[in-house]
């Protein structure tokens, strides 16, 4: 017990072992709020991570759409006559477009 005071000995025992209690669990105490903290942000960095890769993905379906309306609008001859000026004086092109006329020939008889 405590040294005689004008208080009563078992009441100085007590609040001096609940403040010893108080400051032995303060450690522990702060070590779990840290794991808290730290588990709360790798959580919400999870998260922006997923809302992102959704945001990418619907991105992309537009851009792809969008990329093949491109394709699609593009007049036929518009097309045949800008990969002839591409392949023009390419020997295997010219080759390759000689026997499609001679195809075609044969598909009109």
């Amino acid at each position: 017990m405590a040294d005689p005071t004008l208080v009563n000995g078992q009441i100085t025992d007590a609040v001096t072992q609940a403040n010893v209690t108080v400051l032995g669990n303060a450690a522990t105490n702060a070590m779990a709020t840290i794991y808290q903290v730290m588990a709360h942000s790798v959580g919400l960095s999870m998260q922006n991570a997923v809302a992102h890769q959704q945001r990418m993905n619907t991105l992309s379906s537009g851009v792809t759409t969008q990329g093949i309306n491109l394709l699609y609008g593009q007049p036929t001859a518009a097309n045949a006559r800008g990969m002839q000026t591409v392949l023009n004086g390419n020997e295997l092109a010219s080759v390759l477009a000689g026997l499609k006329a001679v195809l075609q020939a044969l598909e009109k008889r």
